[in-house]
């Protein structure tokens, strides 16, 4: 997914990755929400981006997951991960390599 077609910030205006996360983990919302001290329905809210977070909230989600906020939470689509942590160049440049290995 391209940032471009990353889905709208919802009423909140920030995106965030916290879906990515809990998935990441195989964490289902009940239990971040329990660890958490919320209700489910808060971290539901807050991944479609219904619902902005407190400060409390985002630093207590920045500490669960052991994230700075900004890892978190943009006011700006995310670039996927796999490009920030390899970049563009670098997944093209495996892309080509694979091509030229004999099948």
């Amino acid at each position: 997914m391209n940032p471009e077609s990353q889905k709208g910030p919802g009423e909140s205006g920030l995106y965030n990755r916290i879906a990515v996360l809990r998935a990441e983990r195989g964490i289902s919302r009940q239990a971040l929400a329990d660890d958490l001290d919320v209700n489910y329905q808060t971290i539901g809210f807050l991944e479609r981006g219904d619902y902005s977070p407190s400060l409390k909230l985002a630093l207590a989600l920045a500490e669960y997951f052991a994230l700075p906020v900004e890892a978190i939470f943009s006011k700006h689509p995310f670039q996927p991960l796999s490009q920030q942590v390899y970049g563009t160049a670098r997944a093209t440049e495996k892309v080509e390599q694979n091509e030229k290995e004999p099948k």
